[in-house]
């Protein structure tokens, strides 16, 4: 039961990065390899000020996507000045540079070797032993992560998003800040993955730079392909299925090592098949190969 409870911890924490990023790439066109960084931001955030400060959980939560919405208005200001291609490349070095600092900073993060010990969660006195109260806080993250990305792409400021997808240009002729919308929603999104490092942080209580590479970033833009560009119960699905997919090898009976290059073969090939056959993937309403050069 605690490793079904486990799987469905990681599949609520995936599917909320996975809407981060899909505000990013599916509503707004932007195609960012860098959503892993901002996710390793709020990790090391949370882990720091848990084991420095003993500060509560909900501080640590709203500190760490301050601090990766922060960096994501940094970052995002020359960032956003490239397009296309190069948007992409400009935001995988960001990515290679975050991941360097984590590895290297080692009087702060620890270096290759991470941080352990990280104390659990703590609400108003209450300490999440349990893996029921990890689910039921990652599935509360995520349901209000949902509800918060509903409100924005059903309002006017979402309608702005697809213009700027699909027609950068026809959406600047309107009047629109078509620079300051693209940032508010980079830092948005990083904001959002920057609590998901969090929540992660304090559940696992050890974090280290592996859990934070490009193919970290790759993994949550897959959930977003396959599961559906541009939808909200698209990445949500997405996250079930890669999640859960890969769990079914462990009863197969191959060996860890094996299994792992499986994984990599199962990503691959479910990647493209749906960039050859569904683009829009499982529920989404948006094709990259139609609309990512609005990046």
């Amino acid at each position: 039961m605690d490793y079904l409870l486990h799987i469905a911890i990681l599949t609520a924490m995936f599917a909320t990065l996975s809407l981060s990023l899909n505000l990013v790439a599916g509503y707004t066109g932007l195609l960012s390899v860098a959503h892993a960084a901002f996710y390793g931001i709020g990790a090391y955030t949370a882990a720091l000020m848990a084991q420095e400060l003993h500060s509560q959980f909900l501080l640590n939560l709203v500190a760490a996507g301050a601090l990766g919405g922060l960096i994501g208005v940094i970052v995002g200001v020359p960032l956003l000045r490239v397009r296309d291609d190069y948007f992409v490349m400009a935001t995988f070095a960001f990515q290679i540079i975050a991941l360097g600092i984590m590895n290297n900073w080692t009087a702060v993060t620890g270096g290759p070797l991470g941080m352990s010990g990280v104390p659990r969660p703590v609400i108003l006195g209450w300490t999440v032993s349990t893996q029921w109260g990890y689910l039921g806080l990652a599935g509360g993250l995520c349901l209000g992560v949902y509800f918060v990305m509903r409100r924005m792409v059903r309002s006017p400021f979402g309608r702005v998003l697809k213009a700027i997808r699909e027609d950068e240009v026809f959406a600047q002729s309107l009047g629109k800040n078509v620079a300051h919308v693209k940032i508010l929603t980079f830092a948005i999104g990083a904001g959002f993955a920057g609590m998901v490092g969090a929540m992660y942080a304090q559940y696992s209580s050890f974090i280290d730079p592996s859990s934070f590479t490009v193919m970290e970033s790759i993994f949550i833009r897959s959930i977003v392909i396959i599961g559906g560009a541009g939808s909200l119960r698209g990445p949500i699905v997405g996250a079930v299925v890669l999640v859960t997919l890969p769990e079914i090898l462990r009863f197969v009976g191959l060996p860890s090592s094996v299994a792992a290059n499986v994984r990599q073969m199962l990503y691959g090939g479910l990647l493209v098949v749906f960039m050859l056959w569904r683009p829009q993937g499982l529920l989404g309403e948006y094709a990259f190969e139609k609309g990512s050069a609005t990046g």
